[in-house]
């Protein structure tokens, strides 16, 4: 019996009504740096998780543009050519994924557990929720803080969805995060107590703050204070072979200033996301059919957002790009970083589902919610899986993906998606995908159907 056939007429009453409440909820926090958009609940209660076949039959109905899906883990799993790695075992066993947000969720344990019980998926092999700057009292009436629950819950859960075999280390900060320097600081200082504790080797930042607001015209000396003091730490990480991978955002080329609302009117991008240490992801749209079988894929670009991306005004293009991108692309990018590197799903026409029950959140229940932040903790979780298989850290990501690809190799571990543009705020041009590397999905979502032979000794490199 399919799960819409057993909702009665009073439920699915329920289920409408509280989508219209969390419709308010996402439209109040499309805006917010966090890049993740909630869009409505799928379904209620804390039994098994909604198929995408009840999704797409019944579910929310977006716009003019049909019923979203909800992609289960073993479909993303499927799409993204992981398939044959978790048959063999190859799980995140023996990784760490780091993950940094502001407040957190206070029901977040228990709300993972949910989520495996709904999906079939076993529990991590250690949760540890870590605040060594302090935390909160919990506001179910705070806006900033209900939103950075979602986001929390969306990190941890798909992640660990990804590599259900590593440990997660949630790291929370007790102010939040907006624009420009606001909660810098502070994530920095979590990030480096796990560097120094030796936490894990993956760090996946859901976040990020328009480059521009943090220039010195903007934000007086304290903003190039915080970038110098993250590329500090980024180059430490590298050293400790630790890959860090950032949302690169959720409004195409375009982003706000320090107010959070007027758009910069020309195209920007988004820094940690920017630092050539880090690895920028951006956003696609994955369309799939009930088994998960690839059908295709393109820019992420619709009614509630767009993949970010384009290029840096603060930093110069990194010799992995010079050297491995054609003579287009070097004039395009004119002597300066291009971001993404590489991309996911964030489409919130093709979205995935978070279980969450935080006070504040509504009713208990399966959550449709889309953006950067989950192309980000996926592929934070294909890392651990990765790293399990060669036995070791990969590290830093951005030199080998260059090399792979600059070498016409990415489709021997990716995608590449030459389909759509992400120009999304009205008067600020965008970036259209191209065949290899590009502004608008750098190059390309994963596709790891085979990580053998030639392909272990291009990850040696």
């Amino acid at each position: 019996m399919s799960q819409g056939s057993v909702l009665s007429k009073s439920r699915r009453a329920a289920v409408m009504a509280f989508t219209a409440v969390w419709c308010v909820l996402g439209s109040a926090a499309v805006w917010a740096k966090p890049h993740s958009h909630v869009l409505g609940m799928a379904l209620l209660g804390n039994g098994p998780a909604p198929t995408d076949e009840y999704c797409r039959t019944v579910g929310l109905s977006l716009d003019d543009q049909g019923t979203s899906t909800c992609y289960s883990p073993q479909e993303m799993r499927r799409a993204y050519g992981l398939d044959k790695l978790m048959g063999a075992g190859v799980v995140g066993a023996g990784q760490t994924i780091i993950i940094i947000d502001s407040y957190g969720s206070p029901t977040i344990a228990k709300d993972l557990k949910v989520f495996d019980r709904g999906y079939g998926l076993p529990d991590p092999p250690s949760f540890t929720v870590l605040a060594p700057l302090g935390t909160v009292t919990w506001d179910p009436n705070n806006s900033e803080e209900t939103g950075w629950a979602a986001e929390t819950t969306l990190d941890v859960e798909w992640a660990h969805a990804m590599a259900p075999g590593a440990a997660i280390v949630l790291m929370t900060s007790p102010v939040d995060e907006t624009e420009g320097v606001q909660g810098l600081p502070e994530f920095l200082a979590l990030e480096q107590y796990a560097l120094d504790h030796h936490l894990g080797n993956i760090i996946s930042q859901s976040w990020s703050a328009t480059e521009n607001t943090l220039f010195s015209n903007t934000a007086g000396p304290q903003g190039p204070k915080v970038i110098q003091a993250y590329q500090a730490f980024y180059a430490g990480a590298v050293q400790q072979q630790v890959s860090v991978l950032c949302a690169e955002g959720d409004t195409g080329s375009a982003d706000v200033e320090t107010d959070g609302v007027t758009y910069y009117p020309r195209p920007v991008v988004d820094f940690p996301c920017t630092s050539p240490y880090v690895t920028s992801v951006g956003g696609t749209s994955l369309y799939l059919d009930t088994s998960g079988k690839y059908l295709y894929e393109t820019v992420w670009n619709d009614t509630y957002g767009a993949g970010g991306g384009g290029i840096s005004q603060l930093f110069s293009e990194p010799l992995y790009q010079q050297q491995s991108l054609p003579k287009s692309a070097q004039h395009q990018l004119g002597g300066m970083r291009g971001v993404p590197d590489i991309s996911a799903n964030a489409g919130c026409f093709t979205t995935v589902v978070i279980y969450s029950s935080f006070p504040g959140g509504g009713e208990p229940g399966w959550t449709y919610i889309c953006g950067t932040s989950e192309a980000t903790p996926v592929w934070a979780g294909i890392v651990a899986d990765v790293n399990q298989f060669l036995g070791r850290p990969i590290g830093w990501l951005n030199p080998i993906l260059y090399a792979i690809g600059g070498s016409g190799q990415f489709d021997q571990i990716g995608r590449d998606i030459t389909v759509g543009n992400n120009a999304f705020v009205p008067g600020v041009s965008g970036y259209s995908a191209a065949p290899d590397w590009d502004p608008a999905s750098g190059w390309g979502t994963p596709n790891l159907t085979d990580l053998s032979g030639p392909l272990v000794r291009l990850l040696q490199q």
